[in-house]
């Protein structure tokens, strides 16, 4: 039987396939009121939400075994409220930090919610995030229906239209630099606005708000971007950028636009071989039966921290990030079935490497397909997705001859990788429990 597809869902993953086939060269428009000069952002009210009944998670894709409890974190919950493109708005507000405050790292990643429910900024990098103490700050900008479907009665009050979102982003970073802030007199720093997919549009749609939308002092409400899931033609602005094209969009659509490091031109493209779209590991809302072929468990999170890491570092500390190779094209689809250069496994070469196609136990696969009996509104989410091709144990003794030989190759990888910046010591020994786990 085919299973039921929501109207919330068909948005979702319409939104899903604008995001990931718009054009490289299309144009962002500023929004329908957007002031022509400079203009201080007015700031929200803001008021803790408390209930009644149980707060909506858009954060269940969470490390098993290195959650918020781990991390002893919590989820501070609160409503704002404005106007915004000439229109009063009311939002929810998420701030997920460390219930002992001392431990803040006086950085914050701000993100929309995802329009189908999702907390993708904090879930994508969430070990990183609680390990080093920084915060993580969520704001319902779309998907409105997910929240109040959980609670109808605590969500009640949530109103936004479209277009205010943009504007909507900017009164949130200015809350949180205000003293108004839940997190003010805790030595904020800077604030990052992140996006992927469908919230990397809204991240490039606000990117003409950013010369405009301004703090009191004049000095910018995000210290940097970082738009990830995005292949679309991003020109560098006056903060640090880092754009994450995956698998999907730099073998057809990924930006030409080069890496930069003087101001005005404070670009990075950071392309990690074998990286898909959506990320299916530790994701309870991507089944194993939706795809013909399984999607793979390869751990999104340890690269999209990456390039989070080294724009943290660039707008707190100032430190220039490397620059990356792009993955290799070939552009022709019919030697191998893919426009990038394959090597012997079926694994891209170029880009930013890493232990699962520098030693690999798989082929890993852009664009699977739906298992038959789906729903077809779904098949967006296969096509987005990563299946791996796993060796069989002969080809693995072939290779590394026994498991002990593997291990130490990973090992070895990594350690490389993390002198070299394209991987965080915290994911060392999680990377070698996959390894671990390959049976020879």
């Amino acid at each position: 039987m085919k299973q039921k597809i929501s109207a919330a869902l068909m948005f979702t993953l319409t939104l899903l396939l604008m995001s990931s086939t718009v054009s490289a060269q299309r144009g962002f428009m500023a929004p329908k009121n957007l002031p022509s000069e400079p203009t201080t952002v007015s700031i929200p009210s803001i008021t803790p939400l408390t209930g009644p009944g149980t707060p909506y998670n858009s954060a269940l894709g969470q490390w098993p075994g290195h959650d918020m409890d781990h991390f002893d974190y919590v989820a501070d919950e609160y409503l704002i409220s404005g106007n915004a493109d000439g229109s009063s708005y009311k939002a929810r507000l998420v701030v997920r930090r460390p219930s002992d405050m001392s431990r803040f790292s006086g950085l914050a990643i701000a993100e929309p919610m995802h329009p189908a429910g999702f907390a993708h900024g904090f879930e994508h990098n969430s070990v990183y995030i609680m390990d080093a103490g920084h915060i993580a700050v969520e704001v319902t900008t779309m998907g409105l229906e997910h929240p109040q479907l959980h609670n109808p009665q605590r969500y009640a009050e949530l109103m936004i239209s479209n277009n205010q979102v943009s504007e909507i982003l900017a009164q949130t970073g200015a809350l949180i630099k205000s003293s108004s802030s839940p997190i003010a007199n805790h030595g904020l720093r800077k604030v990052i606005l992140f996006g992927t997919s469908a919230t990397s549009r809204m991240l490039t749609d606000y990117l003409p708000s950013h010369a405009i939308f301004k703090l009191a002092d004049g000095s910018n409400i995000y210290d940097g971007f970082l738009p990830t899931s995005n292949g679309t033609r991003i020109l560098p602005v006056d903060v640090p950028m880092i754009q994450m094209p995956t698998q999907h969009e730099f073998m057809s659509v990924a930006t030409s636009v080069q890496d930069g490091d003087e101001p005005g031109k404070q670009f990075r493209v950071y392309e990690f071989a074998g990286v898909g779209h959506l990320m299916a590991r530790h994701n309870p809302r991507i089944t194993p039966q939706l795809c013909e072929h399984k999607p793979t468990e390869y751990p999104l999170e340890v690269h999209f921290s990456v390039a989070l890491h080294h724009l943290l570092q660039w707008v707190d500390k100032g430190f220039i990030p490397p620059r990356a190779d792009r993955v290799l094209l070939d552009r022709n689809v019919n030697n191998d079935g893919s426009l990038m250069v394959l090597d012997e496994h079926g694994n891209p070469l170029g880009g930013i490497r890493n232990p699962y196609v520098d030693v690999p136990v798989a082929q890993y696969v852009a664009g699977n397909t739906l298992a038959a009996g789906q729903d077809e509104a779904l098949s967006v989410v296969c096509r987005l997705s990563v299946y791996e091709v796993p060796f069989s144990k002969a080809r693995l003794r072939q290779l590394y001859g026994n498991k002990a030989n593997y291990l130490r190759l990973v090992d070895e990888n990594l350690d490389k990788l993390e002198a070299q910046g394209w991987s965080l010591p915290v994911y060392h020994d999680l990377i070698m429990a996959d390894a671990q786990a390959i049976d020879f």
